[in-house]
């Protein structure tokens, strides 16, 4: 199997990663080829919402960092996107590549969109600072949750797990409870 992980967090040894690399090496374990991209690593132009994309099914800016990603997700059999809260939300450079990118993930016809990415696995997870249950109620942790729900629900993803953690100030190390899930959320891939 050929998965693909899209890690939106800047820090590379905070807790998104480490989850992130909890999965990783479950899945090559099992013989699965593993691609890691850093979304802080891309250099990717932001969208001019020009929509050229969505009648020529290609980006009209030149092609950066997103055009290769994009090819990478469409080869993966499974997708994890892990991302911390930023507001709320997934942070900008996240958004920027899915931005980018709507043009292959999703077409317009003249009724529904046409999701591109059917039949793909997916996993998603998010981390705050604020404690639960109130990452939960005041849709933090949960907010980035349901942006990257958005992204896959138009594009056909079937995301067969989630995984939420708060407290991330007060609790900066993963506990055992936290390994479990992400070693029980890459058996679903």
């Amino acid at each position: 199997m050929n998965i693909l992980i899209i890690n939106g967090s800047p820090r590379k040894k905070g807790l998104i990663s480490q989850m992130l690399d909890i999965m990783r090496e479950d899945a090559e374990q099992r013989g699965d080829k593993v691609q890691m991209v850093y979304t802080n690593d891309l250099s990717i132009k932001p969208c001019i919402g020009c929509m050229v994309c969505r009648t020529k099914l290609k980006c009209s800016i030149a092609e950066d960092d997103s055009q290769r990603v994009l090819k990478m997700m469409q080869e993966a059999d499974g997708i994890i996107m892990g991302a911390p809260c930023y507001w709320g939300n997934i942070p900008g450079q996240m958004k920027l590549l899915f931005d980018r990118i709507v043009y292959g993930m999703m077409r317009d016809t003249p009724r529904f969109p046409e999701p591109l990415m059917k039949e793909k696995k997916c996993i998603l997870l998010s981390t705050c600072t604020t404690p639960w249950p109130w990452n939960i109620w005041f849709k933090q942790s949960r907010g980035a949750i349901h942006a990257l729900r958005e992204i896959c629900r138009y594009s056909g993803f079937n995301i067969v797990a989630t995984i939420e953690r708060g407290r991330t100030a007060m609790h900066p190390q993963l506990s055992e409870k936290d390994k479990q899930k992400c070693h029980k959320a890459i058996r679903k891939i």
